[in-house]
């Protein structure tokens, strides 16, 4: 289980560097459109790459979140539980988001390769590059889940 929480922990700070990246990246190149509109012609291709990185960055955001255990949550009813059944709860709750982008995961995997044929108008690049993001965020996610069960039982102690 050490390995895992490593793992998550690795995973998570090159997440974090990544949205770091893509959030300066978007706005140098909105920065940049702006000015290429005013002074000259438009970069048809950079609204198109802005949008795949916010979608990209959204992701990566939120796994940041699940690794942080900042995601949002109800805690009013089992905070008055007792300790024995408030673990079970989260034990149940762990597992049902484990279990949730496994199927989200699975689906973007084959959302992928369905539309791998459709290429992307301004760029040209296969679809299947952009619906990639999906399954690797499921897979990253569903990382610093296995690895929070690990908290579930050392907060619990």
């Amino acid at each position: 289980m050490a390995f895992v929480s490593v793992l998550s922990d690795r995973v998570n700070r090159a997440c974090e560097v990544l949205l770091f990246v893509l959030m300066i990246a978007m706005v140098l190149l909105t920065t940049a459109q702006i000015f290429c509109r005013i002074f000259g012609d438009a970069l048809i291709w950079s609204e198109e790459l802005v949008r795949f990185m916010l979608v990209g960055a959204s992701l990566i955001g939120a796994a940041v979140a699940f690794y942080r255990g900042s995601h949002i949550s109800i805690t009013f009813l089992t905070e008055r539980l007792p300790r024995p059944l408030r673990l079970l709860v989260a034990v149940v709750v762990q597992s049902m988001a484990v279990a949730f982008f496994v199927i989200v995961g699975w689906y973007g995997g084959a959302l992928m390769e369905t539309e791998a044929f459709q290429t992307t108008p301004a760029l040209g690049v296969s679809m299947r590059w952009v619906y990639s993001m999906y399954p690797i965020f499921c897979v990253v996610v569903i990382l610093h889940l296995v690895a929070g069960f690990k908290c579930l039982f050392e907060g619990d102690s």
